[in-house]
Parts: structure tokens; sequence; C-alpha cells
């Protein structure tokens, strides 16, 4: 027990502290030129894009004994490559030293079990796993190394090459993996913790692609074949030793080519490119619809939330429009009641910003992200528990925002780039379509009173 709520506390700081860590900026880098973070880096006629939001289905065989053949996810994804570390859909890095060609990364990456969607909540075998990664490039060509851990201390290690090639509005990356897994691993994932399972050496080859649409839209897939180990192969729990998954999907990227859009807005100059802000809300036990329609009850027990989040741009137009995007990673910091003790969170998100003036200048936005939790708050802990699920502390994040421009509502130039609103803190599980989330349906709501200031 004291050993998984050290490693839950590890967890929890990584989560904290890689989202901030990505997110700092060298302002020596941030006076290169603008397109650096708005336009996909090209070396060779390869793209390197900076950032990017998506999401789409995965589809799995499941390799064990079972009547389901397949199963299928729902996921979210997010990409940022900062001057100190990287989200890549489900994996993400912490430069602890890099150069132009190697990199040594703490790592974490998502491992999927694909076993029948009725057992995913309750087994929730799936995770996050930490651990240490080396990575080279060397033009179109980039390979990996990483020696990887479950919450209890089961290993494997992997090895990963890949090949970048574009042309006109393609990008494929054919890839090959080869993971050397420890008897332990293979004993708890394959053999149930039934079987005893020698470890051994699986092998995985695919390829993704992405194809570009219109200006930001882009379309993405993936296909790829993974071959188990004879000895796990012949376990009594598993019947095929090949398993197959495949992605599709769209995302929003940087579109190819394009200057950067200038909506003339005062806080969207190269000098206010970034933002602070400081939330507080209040727990509603309301869902989403309740709230937007204004019918949100109050929480009995007066649960509140004390959030603060880092934003860095990524470009200022979205489709010509004047749509801001930022990288906002952010804490929050969940008080103690008669009915929860302290509860921190971690996010990361990307939120759009949509501004336009009617008097003085409003501000819509929305955020999508993962949010990990501590411990369950009680709002949600009790909507959970109501529902029969099992809980699962990562969660998708939404936040819904509306602001008003201090500096234009008091005539003060000081104070333009200082905006008030309010927002929605949300967690949920996307109606349990995804695995990653627990298979969960519902989540937690705050209402909140925003200060942003930009930079």
């Amino acid at each position: 027990m004291i050993r998984n709520m050290s490693y839950q506390l590890i967890k929890l700081i990584s989560l904290l502290i890689l989202p901030m860590s990505l997110a700092y900026a060298n302002p020596s880098q941030r006076d290169n030129d603008e397109t650096t973070q708005t336009q996909p880096q090209i070396s060779d006629g390869l793209r390197y894009d900076t950032w990017g939001i998506a999401i789409g289905v995965r589809r799995g065989d499941i390799p064990y004994a079972v009547e389901d053949d397949e199963v299928y996810d729902v996921l979210p994804l997010l990409k940022y490559q900062g001057a100190y570390g990287f989200i890549d859909g489900m994996e993400a890095g912490l430069h602890l030293w890099k150069n132009d060609t190697h990199q040594v990364n703490a790592y974490t990456r998502f491992r999927f079990v694909d076993i029948p969607k009725e057992l995913q909540n309750e087994s929730q075998a799936q995770a996050f796993d930490f651990g240490l990664q080396y990575k080279f490039n060397d033009g179109p060509w980039e390979a990996d190394v990483a020696l990887l851990s479950d919450s209890n201390k089961r290993g494997y290690m992997y090895t990963r090459a890949k090949y970048h090639w574009h042309n006109g509005d393609w990008d494929l990356i054919p890839y090959a993996e080869l993971q050397w897994k420890t008897d332990k691993f293979n004993q708890h994932y394959y053999g149930v913790g039934t079987y005893d399972a020698e470890g051994g050496l699986q092998f995985n080859a695919g390829i993704t692609a992405r194809y570009h649409v219109s200006r930001n839209l882009y379309l993405l897939g993936k296909f790829g074949v993974g071959r188990l180990e004879d000895a796990v192969a012949e376990l009594p729990t598993i019947d095929s030793q090949y398993q197959y998954e495949s992605f599709l999907g769209f995302g929003f990227f940087p579109e190819p080519g394009k200057q950067r859009f200038d909506h003339r807005n005062p806080s969207a100059t190269k000098d206010n490119d970034q933002f602070l802000r400081i939330a507080h809300g209040w727990a509603t036990p309301s869902n989403l619809s309740d709230i937007l329609s204004g019918n949100a009850e109050k929480d009995p027990y007066n649960n509140q939330m004390t959030s603060l989040f880092y934003g860095t741009r990524l470009t200022d137009t979205l489709f010509t429009l004047p749509i801001e995007l930022y990288f906002t990673p952010g804490a929050v910091w969940h008080y103690d009641s008669e009915v929860q003790n302290d509860i921190v969170e971690a996010v990361v998100a990307i939120k759009a910003f949509y501004t336009f003036k009617f008097g003085p200048r409003w501000r819509l936005g929305v955020a999508e992200g993962l949010s990990y939790v501590s411990d369950l708050t009680y709002i949600e802990g009790s909507e959970i528990a109501e529902k029969g699920y099992k809980p699962s502390k990562l969660l998708n994040y939404l936040d819904f925002s509306f602001e008003v421009n201090i500096g234009d509502i008091i005539n003060s130039q000081s104070m333009q780039n200082l905006w008030l609103g309010y927002s929605i803190h949300h967690r949920s599980g996307i109606f349990e379509s995804s695995s990653a989330f627990g298979r969960i349906k519902g989540g937690s709501n705050y209402q909140t009173v925003t200060l942003q200031w930009h930079f």
C-alpha cells in the first residue's frame, strides 16, 4: 500500500512538473523568427509540427481467449514541442539532456491492454507508465529506447525506429518496435496472475499517416500489427499470437506555408504571447447542460477550488479566423471540507480564444486536455459511486470561459492585458467511450471566477 501511494505521489508530481517545464520558454528563443511557433519546421522536405490537437477512434484486437474479438476507444490527442520537452499523443517527455541529435528524457507512455470494454472499468489495467528514454534524430530517421515500469514495478523495455516521409499533402511514418518484457510483466498481463509466463520479446510494426485536407484540418490514420512471443501465445488465456490495431481521426495542426494572421488585438502583440490565469471556483452536482442553461444546483457541502494556469501562444489564427490557440498547463488545489481532504489536480490542455468587440472587447474560450487528481473529489466520487463505476484519476478535461477586458471597461491603457471572466472547470470520461479514462460516464464541474493577465 505504501509503495503504491509513493508511486501515485511521484506520478502526480511528474504530471505537475512536466507540463510546466514544457511551457517554460527561453526568452531568447521566443525572440527568433515568429513563424517558428506557428508553422511546421521543415528540414529536407520534412515537417515537424510544434503543436496540434486531434481526436479519433482506435480499434484493437483482443488477444485473450474471450468471446469478443475487438474493442474500440475514443482518444483525444495533444501535440506540443517546447524547449524543454514534448507531448505527442499518448506519450510525453521532459528533456534531462539534449543537443541537436541526441536526447535523454524523463518519459511516460500509455500502455494499452485490449480486453472487452465491459471489463475495462473494473480492471483499469492500462495506464501511463514512467521511465527513462534515449532518443536519436538524424534527418528523416528517428530512433529511441526506453526503460519503463508500471505502478507495481513490473518492468519492460522497448526500442523503436521511425522514418519520416513527406510529399505534398501527405505525411507517412513507418515504424518498427521491439519490446523486452519481464517474467513478472507477462505473468500479470497475459497469464492474468494465474499462469506462469516467461519474459520474452514482442515485435510491433506499422505506419501512421496524415493527410492535409484544407488549411488547419488534417485526417489521421494508423495501422499496426504486433506479434506476441511464443511463450505468451501458448498460454491458456491467449488465443491469438498476432494483434492488429488501427486508428482513424482528424485534427488541427499548423497550416503549411502560411504567415501569422494579425487581427490587431492589443493583447496579441509579440510581447504578449503568454498569460497567467488565476481562478476560484465552487463545485456543483449539475451536469454541463444544466449549467449552460442557467439551472446549476449548489453543492450542499460548498466544496471549492483555486487554480493557476500558464499559457503560451501557439498561433493567433485558425482557419484564417482570429482564433488564438494556447498551450496551457495548470495546477489546481481542491480545499478540504467536511466530506473531503485537500486534493491536488494537474492539468495540461490546448485552449482556443475568439475575441470580438461589442463596446468593450469580449472573449470566448474552450480548452481540451487531460486532468489527473491525487484523490477523487467528493463531487466526482459521489456521482461515480451512484452510477456503480470504479473511479479513474485520469479523465478528459474541458474548460469553457467567457471574459471581458478590464482595460476597455475602465478606459485604462495599463489594464489592456487584463481579463475578468467566468469559466466552467470540467472533468469527464467521454460517456464511457474511452478506456484511457476507465470507461466512466460522468465526472465533475466547478463554476469559477477568473482573472487572466497577458504579458
